[in-house]
């Protein structure tokens, strides 16, 4: 049965967004990265933190919005996750890049709890493909 109708998910805290988003990236990269031929634990660990560190994902967003890629309504869930105010200081990242990450995790989290599962996914491959480009500037 399911609680969470497609109306509940808009009214959804951006926080709680991202929180899904987050999941649902760290297992695409997971897969992207075994189905790649990646196999050792240490190497899996070390490739799946430049795709999901926060510098990556806001990499990802700028792009994303700098290509106009994101709907009207993908802009605003994030811009929704970018204003949000986590209670935390991220250890190893600025706060600007810890928001974009944070607004880049909420719309691949509403778009998952929305049950868009086309556009999600050629949001994650898109996202997975600028990284993997990307790959030598983020360190």
């Amino acid at each position: 049965m399911d609680v969470l109708r497609n109306n509940d998910v808009d009214q959804l805290n951006a926080l709680a967004l991202a929180y899904m988003g987050d999941a649902v990236f760290e297992q695409a990269v997971r897969e992207h990265l075994l189905r790649s031929g990646r196999v050792k634990p240490n190497t899996l660990h070390r490739q799946s933190t430049a795709f999901v560190s926060a510098k990556a994902q806001a990499m990802v967003l700028k792009r994303l919005t700098e290509e106009g890629f994101l709907t009207e309504a993908e802009l605003a869930v994030m811009r929704r996750g970018r204003n949000a105010k986590s209670g935390t200081v991220p250890k190893n990242t600025d706060v600007q890049t810890y928001n974009f990450s944070t607004a880049f995790e909420a719309v691949l989290g509403w778009l998952y709890l929305k049950k868009q599962q086309d556009r999600l996914q050629e949001m994650v491959s898109y996202a997975i493909e600028i990284v993997e480009e990307l790959r030598g500037v983020i360190k």
